[in-house]
């Protein structure tokens, strides 16, 4: 766990139901925090189609210098043209993708950005995997890969490796995302295993990313785009914002007994009756903002006193 007590959060909304979504990270964010005894100190610079619409550029030099400045920058929507600017501000090494279904296990997955970055991302993934489940799966093909992790895993004591082929790794986690524990794969088979908790039947899934690095802020955004169609009508559904936040205390801020308590409460919510119109059904839906109200009702119950505790689903 970090030491430190307050952080500085970059929000960049941008345009569409991008606003009203990050409304409802910023509430997730600010009472988790304060539940664990921690600040979030925000800063929401103008971004994309907003910044576009005041300033004439959808990045313009405060927010790029807002950016740089965070601790870590939580981005609305990953379809913004305006975000390659942004991580091209950043020193990114490593990518981490969160897969979340409402009816299993959670999967978190590294991989490396560029070839330069393989060890830096095997450090992230071995600390992710002794503050968790003690285990790691890695998948690679090639035979530098391998060596490369038996030599990471040497200095890791109390990390259990285990190598999956891709054929085995695709299949395991189509079935059960989370049989395999944190999982760190080469970047030739990258996109491949982040993708297949899509394929597992009969759940739904949610998705965050985040890009980490080793000398400045992470970036951390849902895999959903801006929805211009529902924006302003209060519908949207900000569930994978919310798994983006919980990567973000996790991974950005080196929270992980808060970023657990808002994806179990996320969990509990998402298995209740309180849904939003995307996947109520039948009866009648639940605003943005009383699916958030849900979400937080839970926090207090989702809370964690013991830091470290093995076992907690990552």
């Amino acid at each position: 766990m970090s030491a430190r007590r307050t952080y500085v959060v970059a929000c960049l909304a941008g345009h569409g139901i991008g606003p009203e979504v990050t409304a409802a990270a910023s509430r997730a964010l600010a009472q988790v925090s304060r539940q664990h005894g921690f600040r979030i100190d925000e800063v929401h610079p103008p971004f994309a189609g907003e910044a576009l619409h005041r300033s004439g550029h959808p990045l313009p030099a405060a927010t790029r210098d807002a950016t740089r400045g965070a601790d870590a920058v939580l981005v609305a929507g990953a379809t913004a043209p305006a975000l390659a600017g942004v991580m091209a501000e950043l020193d990114l090494s490593t990518r981490v993708t969160r897969s979340f279904a409402d009816r299993g296990a959670t999967l978190t997955t590294f991989s490396p950005l560029h070839d330069a970055a393989d060890d830096a991302t095997l450090d992230r993934a071995f600390a992710a995997a002794r503050e968790s489940t003690g285990r790691l799966a890695s998948v690679g093909v090639s035979t530098a890969w391998r060596e490369r992790v038996e030599r990471h895993g040497s200095r890791h004591d109390g990390v259990t490796v285990t190598h999956v082929t891709l054929a085995e790794s695709l299949a395991r986690l189509a079935a059960d995302p989370g049989s395999l524990g944190p999982v760190v794969a080469e970047q030739a088979v990258a996109d491949a295993v982040a993708g297949a908790p899509a394929l597992a039947g009969g759940r739904r899934q949610l998705a965050a990313t985040g890009y980490l690095s080793a000398t400045g802020p992470g970036l951390f955004a849902p895999t959903h785009g801006h929805a211009h169609d529902i924006a302003g009508q209060g519908v949207a559904n900000p569930s994978e914002i919310l798994v983006a936040a919980a990567l973000l205390l996790d991974e950005g801020l080196g929270r992980r007994s808060a970023a657990v308590a808002l994806e179990e409460s996320l969990r509990g919510t998402l298995l209740s009756s309180r849904r939003t119109a995307d996947m109520a059904g039948p009866g009648v839906a639940a605003t943005t903002g009383e699916f958030v109200d849900a979400v937080l009702g839970l926090l207090p119950s989702a809370r964690l006193d013991i830091e470290f505790a093995l076992g907690v689903p990552r």
